[in-house]
């Protein structure tokens, strides 16, 4: 286990931080999933560092607040090249000599976070929070791929590394593009974006997001670098992302030009920045400026002003999305804009559209800044035409003819004709078929939009009825980049599609009941859902009470669940997907048992027996319920090593029995014995 951990962490490291690979994905799939199988075997012997952890799947309920050792203050800004000349002469006068260097990096826009390591492993990932606390997230950033679990070379027994968590620009445009296609409104930009997926319960999703973080300051109790410099090749040695953005500047004219020199190329980086951050190079330098109540005197920010410019709103169209949901999008007339060329914007619905004032034919300032999607922020009134005319927002679907609704209390319009929208149906079955859902992955957009055309599916349950005589050679048009291509499906294509198709037949409840694609249901409602309920008939006859007591589950997700079955239709296409196969009930797992029904749980501390994870697994597997706070209703709280004083506390206040490892393991044994006899 250890040699096999060891090894994928190797590889590991030289895919994300070198780009290199020395095997193959699936040489490196085939030893994890040996590696997750011994883990599974021996739980006891997993290595904190193993690399199963950048996979995700620990919930953590609530985020202990982590009082930081160093403080993590923020810097002063400036937008001002003479304000940063004042700074340079603040920096002589305190140091009294013009012998000193700078040291610029790029600002990236991102979220701050503080990595603790103890004796080379990673112990901690902490928030800014207000600068003195944050909260602790180490189990979400533990799936970031290019933060090392593990150091060969530390220097000391204990420092902390700080950086910048972000999302790739491109990333980011893929999760929204995915997200309109969805329904759902697009997120503002990758800053927001990362921030809460930062604070997400689920490690898995976090995993899923691929968030990335570059590394640009070392701390320890100790003097261990002269220079800033020297502490960031250090950190490039031992394995951390470092950007390769860096500068050492012996002059204030030489970090202008570095500002200058960035002003354009950082629009080609991976990540959005938003300035250069300027630090005295020197460590004793840096403690002879010391510090304001707030800043430090040896580092300033230079923000570069966000990117906007001018042009015409010509029109505004609306798209549909899988649930139904409007979205107007600005069309503009074609503007270069901090490195592309922009001719649409997102007006997310009626109520922006209102709040702007704007009408078509204004010229309207778009920005982009830290913004991936651009947005509209004003308009020029002093250039309206005298032809524009105010927005009417649609009353109407535009792809079907249906008259919109729209929610009390809910921004969006909706067309509720869900059986025959033409975009609400694609979007269904492409959803229906997704990775996350039934994995077909023989059927893609062309190929259901070919079966359509020909009526031989309506909805998704059709899809278990085609037979080989229907899609054979079946002949269809397309439209590519404006062009009708003729398309035909061949027998080997046939063959597999209705292969794939019936090994769908196999996927677990809860990737089906996400499948049936019910508003507001993602992957983990569906998980907590079929769980608690254990088969879609049980689900589908719930009341809207039975089902906000749900851990987690809120009014609107319970609201949309017994609407969706409330539909005639709806049921209809669950009979049907039930009579050819899919699986709509719980499998009961192995090793699974009811010793601990009724029983509630909170785990805290660290464990010699067991993960974290695999102890609240255990206690779930046995019909116990885990709960990340401590109430009346708890039952036990499962103390381990490290644990927060204040849960201890609580749990003695409300005279909630504490067990330590080996009674936790005596409760298991004694219920066990309780039932065999």
């Amino acid at each position: 286990m250890k040699a096999l951990t060891d090894e994928l962490n190797y590889h590991n490291h030289l895919y994300y931080q070198k780009s290199q690979s020395e095997i193959s994905d699936y040489e490196f799939d085939q030893k994890l999933k040996e590696l997750e199988k011994l883990e599974a075997e021996y739980p006891e012997l997993k290595l904190s560092y193993s690399p199963t952890s950048r996979v995700g799947g620990t919930i953590t309920k609530d985020f202990e607040t982590v009082v930081h050792k160093y403080r993590m203050l923020s810097l002063g800004n400036t937008y001002s090249i003479e304000e940063l000349e004042d700074f340079d002469a603040r920096v002589k006068k305190g140091l009294g000599t013009d012998d000193y260097e700078y040291f610029c990096e790029l600002k990236f826009d991102g979220v701050a976070i503080s990595l603790i390591y103890e004796n080379g492993m990673l112990k901690r990932g902490v928030t800014r929070g207000d600068g003195t606390k944050g909260d602790d997230i180490t189990n979400n950033v533990k799936t970031i791929r290019t933060i090392p679990l593990k150091i060969e070379k530390p220097t000391t027994d204990s420092f902390e590394v700080r950086g910048e968590v972000f999302m790739a620009k491109e990333l980011f445009v893929e999760l929204n593009e995915a997200r309109v296609k969805e329904g759902e409104a697009p997120l503002a930009n990758p800053r927001n974006t990362t921030s809460g997926t930062l604070k997400m319960q689920d490690s898995k999703i976090v995993a899923n997001r691929k968030l990335n973080c570059y590394l640009y300051t070392y701390l320890d109790d100790t003097e261990t670098f002269k220079t800033h410099e020297e502490s960031i090749r250090f950190l490039e040695e031992i394995g951390f992302n470092i950007s390769q953005t860096y500068q050492k500047c012996t002059s204030i004219k030489e970090v202008i030009d570095y500002i200058n020199k960035w002003a354009e190329e950082r629009h080609k980086l991976e990540v959005e920045t938003d300035g250069v951050v300027i630090k005295v190079n020197s460590i004793d330098h840096q403690s002879e400026l010391g510090f304001t109540a707030k800043n430090p005197r040896w580092a300033i920010s230079y923000k570069y002003k966000a990117e906007s410019a001018s042009t015409v709103l010509k029109d505004i169209s609306y798209q549909v999305g899988r649930t139904g949901a409007i979205t107007p999008v600005a069309e503009l007339e074609p503007v270069f804009l901090a490195g592309t060329t922009v001719k649409r914007a997102s007006l997310h619905n009626a109520n922006e559209i209102e709040r702007l004032g704007v009408q078509i034919g204004d010229t309207v300032s778009v920005e982009k800044g830290g913004e991936i999607i651009p947005k509209i922020t004003g308009v020029d009134l002093s250039k309206r035409p005298e032809t524009s005319h105010p927005v009417q927002y649609i009353e109407f679907c535009p792809e079907c003819g249906t008259k919109l609704v729209r929610a009390e209390g809910e921004a969006q319009h909706y067309c509720p004709n869900q059986e025959t929208c033409p975009p609400q149906v694609l979007g269904r079955i492409e959803h229906f078929i997704s990775r996350n859902a039934l994995n077909i992955e023989t059927l893609g957009p062309r190929t259901i939009k070919g079966f359509l055309s020909k009526n031989l599916i309506s909805n998704y349950s059709d899809l278990y009825h085609l037979t080989y005589d229907q899609i054979n050679n079946l002949q269809f048009e397309d439209i590519e980049d404006g062009e009708v291509v003729k398309r035909s499906i061949k027998e080997k294509t046939a063959n597999n599609i209705l292969d794939s198709i019936q090994k769908s037949k196999e996927i677990p409840f809860e990737r089906v009941l996400f499948g049936l694609g019910i508003r507001f249901v993602g992957k983990t409602v569906a998980e907590k859902l079929a769980e608690h309920f254990s088969t879609i008939d049980k689900i589908r006859a719930a009341s809207f009470d039975e089902i906000i007591a749900v851990h987690e589950i809120g009014d609107r997700i319970a609201e949309s669940v017994v609407s969706f079955f409330s539909n005639p239709k709806n049921n209809e296409i669950v009979d049907s997907l039930k009579s050819s196969g899919l699986k709509m009930e719980i499998e009961e797992k192995e090793g699974a048992g009811d010793s601990l029904k009724g029983l509630t749980f909170v785990v805290s501390g660290v464990f010699d027996g067991y993960g974290r994870d695999d102890l609240k697994n255990l206690i779930k597997s046995q019909g116990g319920k885990i709960a990340s706070s401590i109430s009346s209703k708890t039952n036990y709280l499962v103390a381990g090593a490290n644990m927060g004083p204040a849960k201890k506390e609580k749990a003695e206040n409300l005279g909630i029995e504490i067990l330590d490892e080996i009674a936790f393991n005596q409760l298991l044994e004694d219920d066990k014995n309780r039932i065999t006899e």
